[in-house]
C-alpha cells in the first residue's frame, strides 16, 4: 500500500514538471543576471556589496535544493532545516566578516618595506630603458 502511496504522489508532481522546472529556470537566470548587475554597483562598503552577493545565492541555492533536489517532496523538516542552514551560514558569514572589516591595519611590527622606486628619481633606470627580470637572460641589442 505504501509502494501505491509513493507511485501516485510522484505522478501528481511529474505531470507539472516540466512547467515548474522551466519557471524556476527562469528565476535562476534572472537572479543570475541581478548577481551580474549588482556586481557591477558600489552600494556603499564593500560588506553590504557581499552581503547582498551572498543574499542572492542563498536565494538560488534553495531554489536549486528544493525544486532540482526534489526537497519540495520530501518532508517540510528536510526543507526547513535546509533554508535554516543556509540563513545561519549567512548570519555567520556575516559576522565573521563584519570582525574582519572592523579590525585595524594588522603589519608585524619589525616589517621593513623598502619605499618604491619612482621613475626620474636619482638612482631609477632611464624612461625606457630595459628592465631586467629575475631567472631571464639579460636583454641584447639586436644583430644586423
Amino acid at each position: 500500500m505504501s509502494e501505491t502511496t509513493l507511485t501516485n504522489t510522484h505522478d501528481s508532481h511529474d505531470a507539472n514538471a516540466p512547467k515548474i522546472y522551466a519557471a524556476v529556470l527562469g528565476v535562476l537566470l534572472i537572479l543570475t543576471f541581478i548577481t551580474v548587475a549588482a556586481s557591477k554597483v558600489q552600494f556603499g562598503s564593500g560588506m553590504v556589496n557581499v552581503v547582498i552577493a551572498l543574499t542572492i545565492a542563498t536565494i538560488k541555492a534553495s531554489l536549486v535544493a528544493l525544486f532540482f533536489m526534489h526537497l519540495i517532496h520530501d518532508k517540510p523538516m528536510n526543507s526547513i532545516i535546509l533554508v535554516t542552514s543556509f540563513a545561519f551560514l549567512g548570519v555567520f558569514m556575516g559576522l565573521c566578516y563584519t570582525d574582519q572589516a572592523t579590525r585595524g591595519d594588522l603589519k608585524p611590527l619589525g616589517l621593513k618595506v623598502k619605499p618604491p622606486v619612482v621613475a626620474g628619481a636619482p638612482g631609477a633606470a632611464p624612461v625606457g630603458a630595459p628592465v631586467a627580470v629575475p631567472g631571464t637572460a639579460p636583454a641584447t641589442a639586436p644583430h644586423h
